[in-house]
């Protein structure tokens, strides 16, 4: 059974655990919608990772687990913010899997 993610006038399929079933029906108001489903409220350094994650995956066809999601934040947003806890402070205890779904990307390989 698909579920669906109710954004205004539009109904978005999702995969059992959340996530689109189709990356292009992703856009910012859809991760609002699914960033409120994790209890987030999105901010500027959310909008930052999240944009920073969707560039790695149209560059890599990627979803980062937490190593590599740590290693390119750090990368692309600096040390401060390349941080396990810095990730999980705006994400939740699974960070990795929380910014990929917000992100409209799939559940990220080797996550639990």
């Amino acid at each position: 059974m698909t579920t669906f993610l109710q954004c205004k006038d539009r109904r978005i399929p999702l995969d059992k655990e959340g996530y689109l079933r189709n990356l292009d029906d992703w856009d910012e108001e859809v991760a609002g919608r699914l960033a409120e489903d994790c209890d987030i409220l999105l901010s500027d350094a959310h909008w930052e990772i999240i944009h920073a994650v969707r560039q790695f995956h149209r560059q890599f066809q990627l979803s980062p687990p937490m190593r590599p999601l740590v290693k390119l934040v750090r990368q692309e947003l600096g040390e401060e913010k390349g941080r396990s806890l810095y990730l999980m402070k705006l994400f939740g205890g699974s960070a990795a899997r929380t910014v990929n779904r917000i992100a409209g990307l799939p559940r990220p390989a080797n996550c639990i």
